[in-house]
This record gives structure tokens, C-alpha cells and sequence, in this order.
């Protein structure tokens, strides 16, 4: 609890409780939008809105704490995990999975920095594999 309320000060935030109420729910879903942390929360805090929450989540996000992700049916997400990763994009559920391949972000980063892009400057690369879930016959029985 100390060093959450410790990484909120740090990122020059009031560590206020809704703030630490809505980062906890943020580490506990991992991905999720502003209507997921408030649906979250409702019984803890039922005066919370969603305004509020995606406010909070937005001071987040500015502060680097968390970052924000698109679907590709263009909903916010908001992501927990700060370090270089990948996702998979479940477009049936609308749901978000991270996906570590530190060879293929590897693989990216080297070619797009061969590639020397004009008058741009790669800050990140953001990797989203998007589909859905498909039953694997040999695993059922």
C-alpha cells in the first residue's frame, strides 16, 4: 500500500483513495476501460462517476504510470503495464492480453530504425495483434 501511494506522489499526484481504489482495480483487470474500473468500484464507492475514473485514469496516463490502448472497434482501454510489450485483441469479447515476444519487438525496432523515417522520431512501437479465439479440437475430449 506504502509504495503505491509512493509511485502515485512520485508521479506528482495526490494519493487520494479513489486514485489508489482505481489503480488497484486497474492492477487487478490489467486492461480495461473507464467503464470497467467504475462498474469495479461501484460498491466501494457508489458516488464515484465514470467522469471521475476516466479522469483519474487520463492523471495517470500523463504521469506515466499507465498507458492507453485502442480497440479496434476505436473503445479506450488503459493498460497497467508500462514496459515494452505486445497485445492480442480478442475483437469477440473485447479483451486485451499481453503478449511478451521481446524477439519480435526486437525484430520491429530493427528494421524500423534501418528504415531512418524522414522528419520522424519512433518514441514506441505498439504492437496489436487482433482476432479471436478459435477452439483447438485436439484439446478437447
Amino acid at each position: 500500500m506504502q509504495t503505491l501511494k509512493e509511485k502515485i506522489k512520485e508521479a506528482g499526484l495526490k494519493a487520494t483513495p479513489q486514485r489508489i481504489a482505481v489503480y488497484k482495480a486497474m492492477k487487478e483487470l490489467g486492461h480495461a476501460s473507464a467503464d470497467m474500473v467504475g462498474e469495479t468500484l461501484k460498491e466501494i464507492y457508489p458516488s464515484l462517476t465514470v467522469a471521475t475514473v476516466y479522469n483519474v485514469l487520463e492523471s495517470f496516463v500523463e504521469a506515466g504510470i499507465i498507458v492507453r490502448r485502442y480497440s479496434s472497434n476505436n473503445k479506450m482501454y488503459f493498460d497497467v503495464n508500462t514496459y515494452e510489450h505486445a497485445h492480442i485483441y480478442n475483437m469477440e469479447n473485447d479483451s486485451y492480453v499481453d503478449y511478451n515476444d521481446p524477439d519480435l519487438i526486437k525484430i520491429v525496432s530493427d528494421y524500423l530504425a534501418a528504415k531512418h523515417i524522414d522528419d520522424f522520431v519512433i518514441k514506441n512501437i505498439d504492437i496489436q495483434l487482433i482476432g479471436k479465439q478459435v477452439k483447438n479440437a485436439s484439446k478437447a475430449g
